[in-house]
């Protein structure tokens, strides 16, 4: 099962399918990406920056997607152990700033790929939906990991040193 959006889907959404930002009344969802992973791999994670440019704070309380189990997660450091949890109450946007979902810290897990792993220049359509915002299409490219090529030096200040979880 592969997660690649076809041409004839692309076709209907020239704009959308090049893009790597993606707005939403106050919101501005930039460059949203999942790291290339192992062909054994179970789960990956999703990374993006979502700016609220707006007087009122928005909250992402869900994303879908075409897999078994997707959450919005975190990753934190617990007696020395890197763990991970679903963010149940979701993930605020305070008004007038910018969260990074990144490795090591917030982001959006995909599970259940079962022997599918991303491969790098697939896109896989993911639905964000918002308290105030509402839903919003977004596209999540597949990228090669840091050290391969890929740079995003112009992408916030997202840190990209981490392995994808």
């Amino acid at each position: 099962m592969k997660h690649i959006l076809s041409v004839a889907v692309l076709a209907g959404l020239p704009s959308l399918a090049m893009a790597h930002e993606f707005t939403a009344g106050d919101l501005t969802i930039d460059h949203p990406f999942i790291f290339e992973s192992a062909p054994t791999a179970m789960a990956g994670g999703g990374y993006m920056a979502i700016t609220n440019t707006g007087d009122t704070a928005d909250r992402l309380v869900a994303a879908r997607a075409d897999f078994p189990r997707v959450e919005l997660h975190r990753s934190f450091e617990e007696d020395g152990v890197m763990r991970m949890a679903e963010q149940e109450d979701g993930i605020e946007i305070p008004a007038g700033e910018t969260v990074t979902l990144e490795p090591g810290g917030l982001h959006v897990m995909f599970m259940g790929l079962n022997g599918d792993p991303f491969e790098i220049g697939e896109e896989i359509p993911v639905t964000l939906t918002f308290e105030e915002a509402g839903e919003v299409e977004v596209i999540f490219n597949v990228e090669a990991r840091m050290g391969e090529g890929m740079d995003h030096s112009g992408h916030g200040d997202m840190d990209h040193s981490g392995h994808g979880n």
